[in-house]
């Protein structure tokens, strides 16, 4: 049986928590996008930690954790979560990471901050961890794959090439010293030191462990709006955050996915850019509020530190991101973070050259938009830590229900506060 856990909005939505709550009784966790430019934060019986290239289920022993295919793997970054789970008193976690993965080079790096130095005041608002430019190779067949670390003339000839190719943009394009070679193929050599006790075959593994009848949970990185296909292009992400491409990126048959937990925050946030349209964005004293209140130490990137664009529940996006990503039901998060508001406002419509729409528009459009608000009473108490959907305030259940009825998509669980067990489950 495999699950998938996926982002309904632009991130930061709170998965890692649900992914910690959901491993606890799977056997096999798989990251199957992204890299390290976002970021699970995870609170825990072992202390807090921000996760970023491992899966989030190495908390538990019984778990065997896999970096998929569809990864961009950062090897200084992975070495160094896992000194950190070491440091943090974790038990030491079962890791695969498939040899089909590529690697995330330092020049992916160098040239994502050199492109958005170039872009000046139009630049993505890229984090600047090489994402782009490692999904930009891969897809032109300039990538490293983990078993190429294993044939050493391959992989001087490789490089040798991609920095053919890399230097003229290096010299001409950025001005920038050009790239050495043999010092990336020196480089490398560490990289495979580093990941021997890790690498083996994780598609092999996964289709056996589902033979045997275990439960695969798929982790999502980012939300469906930074999908590059269906979400606000261009600000995007460069990997496919659909529930859909894990069974590419983690290696599992799309005949095995039963269920799509959409995960959705109480309200709204995007650590993007600030030229990217954010239709129910609160601004101003109201903005600064809701982002000191937010997540469990405000809403600031995972990975950046960057402070969130904040505003009110975009049930239009929600929607849309619910569908794209073929939601079975929907964990919504953070409810406890609203408790100082009187009035809480839910968008429920976008008002486009004087029209009223439901539906979520493409991204010329998108530009244009105006929120449709409906206003919700408040229920100015503290509810952090309640586990009983009816021992909540009655306007807090209705909040829950008003959201659901307007996303199309059972709300089953409801989180709380940021602990393991600050949730309540309403299947």
């Amino acid at each position: 049986m495999v699950k998938a856990i996926v982002g309904a909005n632009w991130g930061d939505e709170g998965k890692g928590k649900i992914t910690d709550m959901l491993a606890e009784k799977s056997d096999v966790v798989i990251r199957f996008q992204g890299g390290a430019n976002a970021g699970h934060t995870i609170i825990c019986d072992y202390g807090r930690f921000a996760l970023h290239q491992l899966p989030s289920g190495v908390f538990y022993p019984h778990t065997t954790n896999i970096i998929g295919t569809g990864v961009a793997l950062d090897v200084s970054k992975f070495i160094a979560e896992l000194k950190s789970l070491e440091e943090g008193g974790v038990p030491t976690p079962h890791i695969l990471v498939d040899q089909r993965a590529q690697l995330l080079m330092p020049y992916h790096v160098m040239q994502d901050t050199y492109e958005e130095e170039r872009l000046a005041g139009k630049a993505f608002g890229s984090t600047k961890s090489g994402i782009a430019p490692f999904y930009s190779d891969k897809y032109a067949k300039n990538g490293i794959q983990i078993c190429d670390l294993y044939d050493e003339s391959r992989l001087l000839e490789r490089l040798e090439q991609i920095c053919e190719v890399k230097n003229v943009l290096w010299e001409h394009l950025y001005h920038k010293a050009p790239l050495d070679p043999k010092a990336l193929f020196d480089k490398l050599l560490e990289y495979k030191a580093a990941l021997a006790p890790y690498v083996g075959d994780g598609v092999s593994f996964v289709h056996k462990a589902l033979k045997e009848g275990k439960t695969v949970l798929l982790e999502g990185q980012l939300g469906s709006m930074k999908d590059p296909s269906l979400g606000t292009c261009p600000f995007t992400t460069s990997s496919h955050t659909l529930a859909g491409f894990g069974t590419v990126g983690g290696g599992v048959p799309p005949t095995a996915l039963e269920d799509i937990i959409c995960v959705s925050k109480a309200y709204s946030s995007n650590v993007g850019s600030d030229t990217e349209a954010f239709v129910s964005e609160l601004t101003g004293a109201e903005g600064d509020e809701l982002r000191r209140r937010g997540g469990d130490k405000g809403e600031f990137g995972a990975t950046t530190g960057r402070p969130r664009r904040v505003g009110w529940y975009d049930a239009v996006a929600s929607r849309y991101g619910c569908m794209v990503q073929g939601a079975t039901e929907v964990a919504l998060t953070a409810i406890d973070c609203l408790g100082y508001l009187d009035e809480i406002k839910v968008c429920v419509g976008y008002e486009i050259d004087g029209k009223v729409t439901r539906d979520f528009p493409v991204p010329p459009l998108l530009q244009r938009a105006k929120a449709v608000y409906e206003t919700l009473p408040g229920w100015k108490r503290d509810i952090r830590g309640i586990t009983e959907f009816d021992k909540l305030p009655k306007e807090a259940q209705n909040y829950v229900k008003f959201i659901e009825k307007e996303i199309e998509v059972p709300i089953k669980i409801v989180s709380t506060g940021p602990k393991r067990h600050e949730i309540i489950d309403l299947h």
